[in-house]
């Protein structure tokens, strides 16, 4: 296992908050310091924004078309990539191991590797937190990165087909979680099924159910309570049944178990509880609760020259809160880094969230949100049009933060084009 040359900053985790980091560094010091200043490893080829993984695990989005290469990115920012998979840290030595890569035959490509750093920063992010609930790694589908929505979206092609051709045409998705997740997934699954059943027999056509699970009094828990009746409302109407209160027991292949009763289901989706990967206990670095690593005011963790951020960093917010494990927050951090790195000699002072709002998809021209400070005091209510392309304008901004202004607009243009000529649905 070799050594590899020293990188000044080196990035793990190409998130949204990570590869924003990576594109501000890379435009300020790549461009006139070399590609050397900055390196971002991340254990995918290319990018996707992970607020999108509904769209594909539905079928409404194709990540293969909607993916940016890491490679792309790094040579028009001005950074490096690497790929590759955090298995070690030595805060001391400041040195990290990036573990062997492996092909489909399971033939080694790459072997471990090591490098070393003058800065790291852990963009990792973080997963499902399944509560220790019986069955559930076994028999439910998780959305926590790429693979996971296509292999869901595999799992979903198949059963459409089978009630396609059921004695008993209903196909049945059990979704635990009302956040923003399991919400979207709810109504990207009901649009899909329509557009579907437009283009099919009489005799084809089934009927989908979708129940969505909450252990909460209400949906959306982190939203204003108007915002989330105003959700729910919209769910009933497109025909979601809504659970709440309803503690999962346990999962079982053809059933949730819940202290309401049984939920029947074909398919069960778990979009529940944020918990950052267990590995995290093992890099020598302060960790908490739920495997985030501890930092402070500057984003800075246990160990020098170490910082965290995004999903997998337990920062400390507004009420004596940690930062919620928002998208927002991510890209907050993105930017209060990229000040703090690119001239180390001057403090930014520290990092302050600021909640900016929450907006959720709804399908369609459908949406709701809110948006804080500024527009009308606390707490401005948006819905419909208005939210939905506003939530659009979330995901674009993000794209213009690593593609600049004129390269977004002519990817949300060929997009729109793309998808109005091959339709909404796509069933691979």
């Amino acid at each position: 296992m070799g050594l590899a040359m020293e990188h000044d900053i080196v990035i793990i985790g190409g998130g949204a908050g990570g590869l924003e980091l990576a594109a501000r560094l890379g435009r300020r010091l790549g461009r006139r310091e070399g590609r050397r200043r900055v390196l971002l490893i991340d254990r995918s080829i290319f990018h996707l924004w992970k607020p999108s993984l509904h769209e594909v695990a539905a079928g409404s989005m194709d990540s293969h078309q909607e993916g940016l290469s890491y490679p792309v990115l790094a040579r028009r920012n001005h950074f490096s990539f690497a790929f590759g998979d955090l298995v070690g840290l030595d805060p001391a030595c400041k040195t990290l191991t990036l573990g062997e890569i492996r092909n489909d035959d399971d033939d080694v490509l790459v072997a471990p590797r090591t490098l070393r750093f003058n800065t790291l920063v852990l963009a990792i992010g973080s997963g499902s937190n399944l509560f220790g609930t019986p069955g559930a790694a076994e028999h439910a589908h998780l959305l926590e990165d790429v693979a996971d929505a296509e292999a869901f979206n595999k799992r979903l092609t198949s059963a459409f087909l089978a009630a396609a051709w059921s004695d008993e045409p209903t196909l049945s998705i059990a979704i635990v979680g009302a956040g923003a997740t399991g919400v979207e997934l709810s109504t990207e699954l009901i649009e899909g099924h329509d557009e579907l059943s437009a283009g099919l027999t009489e005799a084809q056509r089934f009927d989908l159910s979708v129940t969505l699970v909450e252990g909460a009094p209400r949906i959306l828990g982190s939203l204003p309570e108007r915002v989330a009746a105003k959700a729910a409302r919209a769910l009933e109407a497109r025909g979601v049944r809504l659970l709440t209160e309803a503690k999962v027991v346990a999962v079982h292949a053809d059933r949730l178990e819940t202290s309401k009763g049984d939920v029947s289901a074909d398919l069960i989706v778990w979009a529940a509880g944020v918990k950052a990967a267990d590995s995290n206990r093992d890099l020598g670095l302060e960790t908490g609760r739920l495997n985030q690593f501890i930092v402070d005011d500057h984003l800075r963790a246990s160990a020098p020259g170490i910082y965290a951020m995004g999903d997998c960093a337990e920062a400390p917010g507004p009420g004596d809160r940690p930062v919620p494990a928002r998208a927002q927050a991510a890209a907050q951090q993105a930017a209060y880094l990229a000040r703090a790195l690119s001239d180390p000699a001057r403090d930014p002072g520290p990092y302050v969230y600021r909640d900016q709002g929450s907006l959720v998809s709804l399908g369609g021209d459908s949406g709701v949100g809110s948006l804080m400070g500024g527009l009308g005091g606390p707490n401005f209510l948006i819905e419909g049009l208005l939210a939905k392309w506003a939530y659009m304008a979330l995901h674009l901004d993000h794209h213009r933060a690593i593609l600049g202004v004129r390269r977004t607009a002519l990817l949300a243009l060929s997009r729109l084009l793309h998808r109005r000529v091959s339709g909404r649905l796509k069933l691979h």
